[in-house]
């Protein structure tokens, strides 16, 4: 064949006799000149172990009387990472089985074609799944997990209807987002939603019970490590009052954008009785009556109650911009966290920040200085980068 002539199908088969290095230099040769269909049949792929797929467009990787059946399979695959602009998802319950040996799966940018999901092995121990989230996708009716040696669980997607199985008691490190549009986010905070139970509206938009979400907190409740969106956020205020116990988690990070609530924040601190550190990205939300005691943006009379029974030693705030709300709530963990040793407060490189005034940078200094005496038994510390110190003082903003 020529060598510069395009290719768009490819077949082979090799049984025996050719080196794996060959081979991979034909694929990559029929890869380079613009090939849509590729089909391998080889032998020595029953020794594969790891496996990483990436395209800049989409990947639909398995599909009814495809490549699913009883003549596929990768015995001794360990590792499979599938990257790609859009990935198709169907039939995941008889794909994976077909990697018996599984350990890490991540599929990144991936909608399902499936409305009831179905996650189940006994080998693996990584789990990456990263949905689009597009608004053009409805959210799954179920999504099930029967992971029980599982240990990392990196889970972004539309919010399901249900979670009938969430099976993994061995997990230690979960990072969970949630994803829901402005539009769903609008119905939640209106009164007498109903949880969202399926109801149509005048475009014709359908909104699903969110509520069921509490049985993936159950079913994750043993984690050690535990890092929420702020849409996740949002979406557990509508289970925030039977929210589990999660009695061996130690490190809670949290993220916050400003169009998103706080509502649960009150119930995670009091059901999370050995945690250790915090680190929220982040301290702006949609404020609302709900936010509860965990911040001061709403005056009440049981202000901090909530913080008062959680023994966090550790803070960490990112992207701090040294706002006045910013300031007021620092003073509240400060005075409320009565375990709180040490209290770190990040200015990002990229962040917009008012500590580039001079006046202000010296009163917000002077600030902290002060909470270190008012607080003698946790040490404040405002964290900025040599590189943004440079950069401020070359501005002759310090």
């Amino acid at each position: 064949m020529q060598v510069d002539s395009p290719i768009n199908t490819f077949s082979l088969k090799c049984v025996t006799g050719i080196h794996p290095d060959t081979v991979n230099r034909w694929i990559c040769n029929v890869l380079k000149r613009g090939v849509s269909d590729l089909n391998l049949f080889t032998d020595f792929s029953s020794t594969l172990v790891k496996l990483r797929i990436t395209s800049e467009h989409c990947v639909d990787w398995w599909w009814h009387g495809g490549m699913v059946g009883e003549s596929f399979s990768l015995p001794m695959l360990k590792s499979l990472h599938i990257d790609s602009g859009l990935i198709f998802c169907g039939e995941i319950e008889e794909f994976i089985p077909s990697f018996p040996a599984l350990e890490e799966l991540r599929m990144a940018s991936m909608e399902w074609l499936e409305s009831d999901v179905t996650v189940s092995s006994a080998t693996l121990r990584r789990l990456t799944l990263h949905g689009t989230g597009c608004e053009n996708y409805v959210n799954p009716i179920s999504v099930s997990f029967d992971t029980p040696n599982l240990l990392f669980l990196s889970y972004y997607d539309l919010v399901a209807e249900d979670y009938p199985v969430v099976n993994m008691n061995k997990l230690f490190h979960a990072v969970i987002n949630l994803i829901v549009t402005d539009k769903q986010v609008k119905r939640l905070r209106e009164p007498n939603n109903e949880l969202l139970l399926e109801d149509d509206d005048e475009e014709g938009n359908v909104f699903v019970h969110f509520g069921n979400v509490v049985k993936l907190m159950n079913g994750i409740q043993n984690v050690q490590k535990l890092s929420l969106t702020a849409d996740t956020l949002e979406v557990l205020s509508q289970c925030s009052d039977t929210l589990p116990m999660f009695n061996n988690l130690k490190f809670l990070g949290i993220t916050s954008e400003e169009g998103r609530g706080w509502q649960a924040m009150p119930a995670l601190p009091k059901n999370c009785p050995r945690l250790e550190t915090i680190i929220l990205e982040g301290l702006s939300h949609y404020v609302t009556d709900e936010c509860g005691d965990a911040c001061p943006c709403i005056s009440r009379e049981d202000k901090g109650r909530s913080l008062s029974s959680c023994p966090v030693k550790r803070l960490e705030i990112q992207g701090f911009r040294a706002t006045m709300k910013e300031m007021t709530m620092i003073k509240q963990f400060l005075e409320y966290f009565p375990c709180l040793k040490r209290m770190d407060v990040v200015v990002e490189d990229n962040e917009p920040t008012q500590l580039r005034n001079p006046e202000l940078s010296k009163c917000v200094t002077e600030m902290f200085d002060l909470y270190n005496k008012l607080y003698p038994s946790c040490s404040v510390e405002l964290m900025v980068s040599p590189f943004l110190q440079n950069k401020w003082r070359e501005q002759g903003h310090i």
